[in-house]
């Protein structure tokens, strides 16, 4: 094959609460992303409790897409996206999650909103759980460390899979559920929805929780397949390979062991069972799983058909942590590459990186990859001449899908479709920023909250339509 099959996904992506904003609108309640506060590049998100005055949550109100979602469709339809990754957002169908009888006015919504998707031709891709876990979940239960949870993870997947069993195909559970590591409370609160407190063993905490979200992953995917055996539902992590620091065996051995953090999350999802290094981590630190008779099989019957991954950067690792420094809001450990340039938040731009992605995991877990996160975070601004010249966005573009060319064409890695992080601007998850834009159209709002929610197609708009139109063959 010297070319991209015809029904290959071209398409684009974002997340519910980065977009949709109408945070208390008809019926709504409050996401976990709801009481986090704005952050920058030098300054972490914070968590509240609650929703406080004087606080700026900028994904309150994102970039305006629940009012504005038919004519931003559109525009991703003359964009010429063949397919569109999104999320629902959990809490406005249960808007504390505990309840029993779903919210119409938030299932009608994602109706009109598939509905205008098929107009258009576009595939949805949809996420169940995008860092949008119900805050009154966390407050009450204590997230994702109670197994009540599952149940009520299942009972949202089955009413959605079965409103929208016929306007939808493609789904995943939870989006970048690796990062839910005890390492890195704003991961664990975004990814895990995890409460802890003083004096909690964290580790044991959100290995209990991580398990838990494993039992409702596959409690999802074996109710969606008795509700139409077409689904193809997926997992999705945030990935990131790992280069040695040195030849020094005891570097490569330490990245190696990096590496398993990220690999235990699709050894369980995609194999159906706890691998043998994360079972001897667990012995070694006292850790014990409490699990349900069932659990074990729910894991092994619920795998996934497909690993969806973003890929933003590849990072170093070895035994001097000296080295590591911190980037992006405080959420990222890295260290330099000397060999890459990085942008302005400290995340390097490794094409090959992404080529070496797809041949570790395809040769690991030999399922069909879907690229659903990939992007370059940059501050955007309109020109005298009226236009956004974002060429850097079209290098990095241009050359990341020439890797991943290389790994379908010429490795023969299985790649079923590519959505770019942030088609259309949003809101940035990691630092809650809207100047760190991402799209290929341009929002009008800032992170002083100035602006007027307009649209304009910047210069990678149209790049990006050509590529669509030519099927990948001009870049």
């Amino acid at each position: 094959m010297n070319a991209f099959p015809k029904n290959f996904l071209w398409g684009g992506a974002v997340s519910a609460h980065q977009c949709e904003g109408a945070y208390d609108i008809d019926g709504k309640g409050l996401s976990i992303a709801d009481v986090t506060t704005a952050g920058s590049r030098n300054c972490s998100r914070r968590i509240t409790d609650g929703v406080l005055d004087g606080e700026d949550y900028p994904n309150h109100y994102g970039i305006d897409f629940y009012y504005q979602y038919e004519e931003d469709i559109k525009l991703l339809a003359e964009l010429g996206l063949k397919c569109f990754r999104t999320s629902i957002a959990w809490t406005r169908i249960f808007p504390q999650g505990d309840e029993e009888e779903p919210n119409e006015a938030g299932l009608a919504f994602y109706d009109r909103m598939f509905d205008t998707l098929r107009k258009y031709n576009i595939e949805p891709v949809i996420t169940l759980s995008h860092f949008e876990t119900p805050y009154y979940l966390v407050k009450k239960y204590g997230g994702w460390r109670n197994r009540r949870l599952i149940d009520f993870f299942e009972r949202y997947a089955k009413v959605v899979f079965e409103r929208y069993q016929n306007k939808v195909i493609y789904w995943q559970t939870f989006n970048e559920i690796n990062h839910c590591k005890a390492d890195s409370d704003l991961g664990m609160w975004l990814a895990g929805a995890i409460q802890c407190g003083e004096g909690d063993h964290k580790a044991q905490i959100c290995a209990q929780a991580v398990h838990n979200m494993f039992v409702a992953s596959g409690k999802a995917v074996i109710c969606g397949k008795e509700v139409n055996p077409k689904f193809q539902i997926g997992c999705m992590i945030g990935y990131i390979p790992y280069y040695s620091d040195s030849c020094n065996p005891e570097d490569v051995l330490a990245t190696m062991k990096r590496e398993e953090e990220d690999y235990f999350f699709l050894d369980v999802m995609v194999k159906g069972r706890y691998p043998y290094y994360k079972l001897k981590q667990y012995e070694n630190l006292g850790i014990v799983i409490e699990k349900e008779e069932d659990d074990d099989k729910i894991i092994s019957q619920g795998v996934v058909d497909y690993i969806g991954f973003s890929y933003y950067m590849s990072n170093v690792y070895g035994t001097d942590r000296s080295k590591l420094k911190i980037s992006s809001g405080g959420i990222l450990q890295t260290m330099e590459n000397p060999y890459l340039q990085s942008t302005r938040w400290g995340w390097s731009i490794d094409p090959a990186g992404l080529r070496i992605s797809l041949n570790r995991l395809y040769d690991r877990y030999g399922l069909p990859l879907m690229i659903v996160e990939n992007g370059y975070g940059a501050y955007d601004k309109i020109e005298e001449d009226g236009i956004i010249h974002d060429d850097d966005r079209i290098s990095y573009f241009k050359a990341h899908i020439e890797a991943f060319k290389q790994a379908v064409l010429e490795d023969g890695v299985n790649l079923i479709g590519y959505t770019p992080w942030g088609c259309i601007d949003l809101v940035s998850a990691s630092t809650g920023e809207m100047d760190k834009r991402y799209g290929f159209i341009y929002v009008d709002k800032n992170n002083k909250g100035e602006g007027d929610f307009h649209r304009e197609k910047k210069k990678s708009f149209y790049w990006y339509q050509r590529v669509i139109e030519t099927n990948g063959e001009i870049l």
